[in-house]
């Protein structure tokens, strides 16, 4: 067993930690608010993004996504997983066949591969924070085939409806 003490940061090290602080809710200083998608590259309405973490010290990206009143993010699936945490109001969110109920500090999983949609209500905001790989596929769209298969269960139907 090693006596040797636990180590301890550098000045070099200390100097690179980042500390962004809040600036209202959804906001931090020095993060910039992003378009979600480049508009008709896919549907969605009244979505920012945040990279909050992406550097190359991480193998993971966390980002805040603010999704407002009524608005919603693209219905899609990609191989890589999602990490949620619902960070500001609620909403509902379709992953796979389930519709969920969302508030505050929930989380959500999107496994590999798997329909999901985040939609805000019609009253507030819904903001969430998003974990996913730094090197990750390309979302994939319903085709029209796809689309009708989901709308064939009446509750995704009204879902995505709405």
């Amino acid at each position: 067993m090693s006596t040797k003490p636990p180590a301890v940061a550098t000045d070099a090290q200390a100097s690179a930690a980042i500390h962004r602080p809040a600036t209202g809710a959804g906001n931090w200083l020095g993060v910039e608010a992003l378009h979600y998608k480049q508009e008709g590259s896919a549907p969605f309405r009244d979505v920012s993004r945040r990279v909050l973490f992406g550097d190359a010290q991480f193998s993971s990206q966390l980002r805040y996504f603010e999704v407002q009143a009524g608005g919603y993010t693209t219905l899609e699936r990609h191989r890589h997983a999602h990490a949620v945490l619902i960070l500001r109001g609620g909403g509902k969110a379709l992953v796979g066949d389930a519709i969920l109920t969302l508030a505050e500090h929930d989380l959500v999983s999107v496994p590999p591969l798997t329909w999901h949609q985040f939609r805000a209500p019609h009253d507030g905001p819904l903001g969430f924070l998003c974990m996913v790989n730094v090197k990750r596929d390309r979302p994939q769209l319903p085709t029209a085939a796809e689309l009708e298969t989901l709308r064939s269960n009446p509750r995704l139907a009204a879902f995505l409806r709405d």
